[in-house]
């Protein structure tokens, strides 16, 4: 065995392992972010035992008491780890076992990667995928049925949009979904058809369990499976805490084998797919904090509109380019306002997911009522916030609102909510500094699946308001781009706040977890084109490593190994 071998050896023997004793990592360019933007700069921390930081040491500054272990920084940069305000865990790992059509570019594409799939896999029952866009296609309508059977007619086939609102199926699924003719659309969902009524292939929101119901269920080995490939993507981009947004019990059953049997190492915030799964999981209230930090409930997610790729999301005016048109409601207001009150009475939090300016409306109209009743720190949640009438923005910080968004969707969808809406109804459109501006809360994720795992492309975005290419020159109406400092702290302090993880991690300061990334350079100096650009080096929670990018090996063992 070779020097660097050995060393790599024990170094996965040492960061596998529990911390006995007290640790100071030396010799950083340290970066501890507050909730407002406020940056402290240090040259190190002194983490205990249980890895948590008892002390932060600015340059010259030596630990206080006797140190056990100290690790040389090598002067890199250290920041918070990344918090994802709102992602899919399950979702995330799971892709990474079916097919994936997200680096598709053309209908044709797509269909040569899935005939080439499913000659690949000749023993599966169904195909089954997700990712594609049609809007990336340049398609200019859905993909149908008839196109799919083309490739792929001996079995069926199903496929989940990119964003999770819509599914592509072949004939053969839609003969299993008993999807025909005399159908009728369910309430806040519709089968996109063709002649006589005919069904297309295409099925949004909620018509889309007509086939997804049929579709066999993973198992148990396979969720763990897909757990380890989520968390592993994750610590791969330094994120150490994310808010899990639908949380199913047959997920959340899954990250606790993962903590039983040690080797969950991300911080889950979840949110339950339903009421009925968060009284389930919940009982009668948020469970406790699990894992040392690593996982506890805290409420529920719930679903008032769609998006705006398959134009589900719920406007106030018809769609520019489908008169006629204003999206699917998924929930009216009375049935909305039950829910939520059904949730905070035993204190659950509730987030509400809203993409249109109607459903945003609705949204906070229903937390004003509430409030009412239910006082107290609630930090209600309004997921995406994607298309606000300006005239609703003070409300945000009026209702002390967390604005749970996501940068890179600016950048996906910028082309085509200009065509959907058209450019004089996009004044609130991915609305962050006037929401800042008002008194609201700022919370930033990737949506992972939906989007890449990569909260580095969501800080040049959130600066800049460019794509990877730099487009458009200048960025997408610019006035509603952030500082760098300001749009750290939506990604760590702000995003662990808004899932009541405040004291516990997000900012790295005396009394918190030691979960932090070292990173190539700073980005609190760096251009936008150079934040993509910036490698996550090292990702450490709870004062262990659990990724470096130097070592081949990973760090955290996974469901077989730990068996």
């Amino acid at each position: 065995m070779t020097l660097s071998r050995i060393a790599a050896a024990l170094s996965l023997l040492f960061f596998a392992t529990p911390a006995l004793a007290d640790t100071w990592i030396d010799n950083v360019e340290g970066i501890s972010i507050n909730r407002d933007g406020s940056v402290d700069r240090f040259a190190g921390l002194v983490v205990d035992e249980d890895g948590r930081i008892t002390e932060v040491l600015d340059y010259g500054d030596r630990p206080t008491r006797e140190i056990d272990y100290r690790v040389d920084g090598q002067g890199r940069v250290m920041v918070p780890g990344f918090i994802d305000a709102h992602a899919h865990l399950m979702g995330l790992g799971l892709g990474t076992l079916v097919l994936d059509l997200s680096e598709t570019r053309s209908l044709q594409q797509a269909l040569d990667a899935i005939a080439a799939y499913a000659a690949a896999n000749p023993e599966r029952p169904w195909i089954i995928g997700r990712g594609w866009n049609q809007e990336l296609w340049g398609l200019g309508r859905f993909p149908t049925a008839a196109e799919l059977d083309a490739v792929v007619s001996d079995r069926p086939v199903w496929l989940e949009r990119v964003d999770g609102h819509a599914g592509w199926a072949n004939s053969l699924a839609l003969r299993a979904g008993n999807v025909t003719s005399d159908t009728a659309d369910p309430a806040g969902g519709r089968i996109e058809r063709g002649a006589n009524g005919v069904p297309a292939g295409v099925l949004i929101d909620s018509a889309m369990p007509l086939i997804a119901g049929q579709v066999p269920p993973p198992l148990a080995e396979d969720r763990d499976v897909a757990l380890y490939n989520a968390q592993s993507l994750l610590l791969r981009h330094g994120i150490t805490g994310m808010a899990d947004m639908g949380t199913t019990v047959e997920d959340w059953m899954t990250i606790r084998r993962a903590g039983d049997a040690g080797w969950l190492q991300i911080r889950v915030m979840a949110y339950a797919d339903s009421v009925d799964s968060m009284l389930l999981i919940g009982g009668p209230g948020p469970t406790q904090w699990l894992y040392d930090d690593r996982l506890r409930l805290n409420g529920v997610k719930l679903y008032l509109d769609g998006a705006l790729g398959s134009r589900g999301a719920l406007l106030k005016e018809d769609y520019e380019d489908d008169h006629g048109n204003r999206g699917l409601p998924l929930l009216s207001g009375t049935q909305l306002r039950n829910l939520m009150s059904r949730a905070a009475l035993d204190n659950f939090q509730v987030a509400v997911h809203a993409i249109g300016d109607e459903a945003n409306d609705v949204a906070l109209s229903a937390i004003e009522e509430l409030s009412v009743d239910y006082t107290g720190d609630r930090r209600w949640r309004i997921e995406h916030a994607q298309i606000v009438d300006p005239a609703d923005i003070a409300r945000f910080g009026q209702g002390g609102i967390v604005a749970s968004m996501q940068p890179v969707h600016q950048t996906s969808d910028m082309f085509m909510a200009e065509a959907r809406l058209g450019d004089d109804r996009l004044g609130g459109a991915y609305a962050w500094r006037t929401i800042l501006e008002n008194g609201g809360t700022l919370a930033f994720g990737t949506d992972a699946p939906v989007e890449p795992v990569d909260p580095l492309a969501g800080l040049a975005v959130a600066v800049s308001r460019t794509n990877a290419a730099g487009e458009p020159d200048g960025g997408w109406r610019s006035d509603e781009a952030i500082t760098r400092e300001q749009a750290l702290a939506a990604y760590t302090a702000n995003a662990a706040y808004a899932g009541f993880a405040e004291g516990r991690f997000g900012r790295l300061v005396p009394g918190e977890r030691a979960d932090f990334v070292f990173l190539s350079a700073d980005p609190l100096m760096a251009a936008p084109n150079v934040i993509r650009d910036i490698e996550v080096l090292e990702t450490w929670i709870a004062g262990r490593r659990v990724y470096a990018s130097s070592i081949a090996q990973p760090l955290v063992e996974g469901p077989q190994q730990s068996e």
